[in-house]
């Protein structure tokens, strides 16, 4: 089952924030995550919060359906509206993600974003995401996606590989991806989102260069590549456990990641986090820029988090204890946390760390800034943006990424 949610105090039953999560809301950017936990199946390394039709059965009947889901979202968009009052800001992104959002009909998907669009309207370039299963649309569900206002698209592609899908539990086949980014193109998708996943147990290093390749040549503006992380409580990780198949080490992560930076920017993919590679500015995933900015961005859907104004909360996780909340007129926040300054400015460097700009050394405390030295001189960081006040990575550093992070914040 999916990890279980962090401690907090208790979220009014009105979900109503304190006046200072409010204030200056106008300088900052909002934006909107919708969580579909609906999965045909679970793959074997997930532990997000999804849940199959066989998980589900007899854990609140119509409540737990995917038959309503949409409706009973907007009704959390709604509360929204109430919660934020007459917050003038449109919404700068919208991002349905989960589980499989596109297990829902993509009408459904429309009527999620016109709740947005209905109770906060949406900026005159926001973007307009969702992630789909290459094996759940075809160019007519594409097409009625982008008819309905949805601009960017990520697929799940994770390897090109049969054997290294099989692993992990993936249902698609392979090839199925880069035939879904001609279909978006061809609907009308200004921006396609491939994701891959390297360090699967078995994959080897060819294995991990065909999948780079391949997903170069479908032509999305866009790459992910993410370092597989077994989480307990996984299948995965009991296959592991029990020596079925082997655990794959840092410094082979380490390799697949130089061989993700080769591959990607020889083909003109310029990384901006991490994680991730874009061919132009444009094709950034603004969305998650806006989390690792530190914008106000509401989570709507079960165990979906949130954040406004240096206040995180999140929401119950079964799908049908948070349609049971919204339909008694209650918020379904299952707990929330008030950031301090000292909390902000910890995650500030955590995430701005991550991108290609990096974090202002002024951030930095005494003990920071002489890591930030010594990461300077050991090829960490870039001497460039250093000069210039900023602790940016080198691609030394961002292969040792968490732990630079770690000593920048003492």
């Amino acid at each position: 089952m999916p990890s279980v949610l962090p401690d907090g105090e208790p979220v009014p039953e009105d979900g109503s924030l304190p006046a200072s999560a409010l204030d200056g809301a106008g300088d900052r950017p909002l934006a909107f995550y919708l969580h579909v936990p609906y999965c045909a199946t679970r793959c074997g390394y997930c532990d997000f919060n999804t849940y199959t039709a066989t998980e589900l059965r007899g854990s609140g009947g119509v409540l737990a359906s995917r038959d309503n889901y949409a409706e009973t979202l907007a009704d959390e968009i709604r509360l929204a509206r109430k919660v934020l009052g007459d917050d003038p800001r449109p919404v700068r992104t919208v991002f349905v993600g989960g589980g499989t959002p596109t297990l829902l009909a993509a009408g459904d998907l429309v009527r999620m974003l016109d709740a947005v669009r209905e109770e906060f309207g949406l900026a005159d370039d926001a973007e307009i995401t969702t992630e789909a299963n290459p094996e759940s649309v075809g160019p007519e569900y594409l097409a009625a996606l982008r008819a309905g206002g949805f601009n960017r698209i990520s697929f799940g592609m994770q390897s090109a590989r049969q054997h290294v899908l099989k692993v992990l539990d993936r249902t698609h086949t392979p090839g199925r991806p880069e035939a879904c980014v001609a279909e978006a193109r061809a609907a009308g998708f200004e921006h396609v989102n491939l994701d891959l996943i390297y360090g699967t147990p078995g994959e080897s290093d060819d294995d991990w260069r065909a999948s780079l390749e391949a997903a170069v040549g479908a032509g999305p503006d866009h790459v992910s590549a993410y370092a597989l992380i077994v989480e307990e409580g996984t299948q995965l990780a009991r296959r592991i456990r029990r020596g079925e198949v082997p655990m794959t080490d840092d410094d082979v992560h380490a390799d697949r990641y130089l061989i993700a930076d080769e591959v990607l920017s020889g083909a003109g993919y310029e990384w901006y986090e991490v994680s991730n590679w874009a061919t132009s500015k444009a094709g950034r995933c603004l969305h998650n820029e806006l989390y690792w900015r530190g914008a106000d961005w509401w989570g709507a859907g079960p165990g979906a988090h949130s954040h406004v104004g240096g206040v995180r909360w999140w929401n119950v996780k079964h799908p049908g204890a948070y349609a049971a909340a919204l339909g008694q007129g209650r918020s379904p926040g299952a707990g929330r946390e008030v950031l301090t300054p000292e909390d902000r400015r910890v995650e500030r460097i955590l995430l701005e760390l991550r991108l290609r700009d990096g974090c202002p050394l002024d951030l930095l405390r005494p003990a920071g800034l002489a890591a930030a030295r010594r990461a300077l001189a050991d090829g960490f960081l870039d001497p460039g943006p250093y000069a210039r006040g900023r602790a940016a990575l080198t691609l030394r550093g961002r292969l040792l990424a968490d732990a630079v992070v770690r000593d920048l914040v003492d």
